[in-house]
């Protein structure tokens, strides 16, 4: 059942339009991410979503009892700060102290490993992320909105704070998740939503999506000989060739049927290689991914 649905939502500043026609829904229980390049429009839908920005036209609507936005839906913002002196734990209980029922701050303290004594300014980068995902649920919400949550860190971090997002999860939060990382993407997300100047390109699976872009199964060969006969194997999806390079992808046993269809000796350097929701991302959008 979807807790949020977005209809046709359109945002725009005058002549600019920041969100064109987009449409989407968020099933309780799920993580859904919304994944395109920066300044496509991700920030501002999440924002017209949460209620902090008035769309120009469109419809959001709330779902399975969703009913009191500002209290049941929590976010992280991309770019968003503390009180330098102000602690952890001092942070938490403030927050907590905005909501009528909020969730107990000691227990998020437990889950994102911080000390509550530390003082805002001597966190890390990733330990304020962690920080940010707690003030968004100490109010104990059905649906966290977080943007860009993992920009900036290391790898280290990276993954930690993927951890967390899928605790988040276990917990019984709905996760709408804001991102430009296709490794993110793979890694958490249920489905997604791939946007590009401010519209919805495909909504799908990260698996479904990459069986868009030619499935789980590249070879990747060097030959100067022909290689019109790969198109006619029925495992074969695509041929590519750039020069004497050429891309193979498909399904079942692909390594298989095309060595066994080349002729023995005019290879080299075959390697095999799993499509990736780069590549997916790359075929809707036709622009490259940022690099984690």
């Amino acid at each position: 059942m979807a807790i949020i649905s977005v209809h046709n939502l359109r945002k725009t500043y005058g002549e600019k339009v920041a969100v064109d026609d987009v449409s989407f829904a968020v099933e309780e229980g799920e993580i859904f991410g919304i994944v395109g390049r920066n300044g496509v429009g991700k920030t501002t839908t999440v924002e017209c979503v949460a209620g902090l920005r008035t769309p120009s036209s469109g419809v959001v609507e709330f779902g399975a009892g969703l009913t009191d936005v500002k209290e049941q839906i929590g976010i992280q913002l991309q770019d968003c700060s503390l009180p330098d002196k102000l602690k952890v734990g001092e942070a938490l209980e403030l927050y907590a102290s905005f909501y009528p029922q909020p969730a107990d701050w000691r227990a998020l303290l437990g889950e994102i490993g911080l000390d509550p004594r530390v003082a805002f300014a001597k966190l890390s980068g990733g330990q304020r992320q962690r920080l940010s995902v707690a003030l968004a649920l100490v109010g104990n919400p059905r649906v966290a909105i977080l943007d860009e949550l993992t920009t900036g860190l290391d790898p280290q971090a990276r993954r930690d704070t993927w951890d967390l997002i899928e605790r988040v999860r276990e917990m019984g939060v709905t996760v709408l998740l804001v991102t430009h990382f296709m490794e993110e993407v793979e890694r958490l997300c249920d489905r997604v939503a791939v946007i590009s100047a401010g519209r919805v390109l495909a909504v799908d699976t990260p698996d479904g999506l990459i069986e868009r872009a030619g499935g789980g199964q590249r070879i990747v060969f060097h030959t100067t000989g022909p290689v019109d006969a790969l198109t006619t194997l029925p495992e074969v999806t695509t041929v590519q060739r750039n020069g004497d390079e050429v891309v193979v992808t498909g399904t079942g046993d692909l390594l298989v049927a095309v060595v066994g269809a080349l002729t023995p000796g005019q290879v080299s350097g075959l390697r095999t290689e799993r499509t990736t929701f780069d590549d997916a991302f790359l075929a809707l959008t036709g622009t490259a991914p940022a690099s984690a």
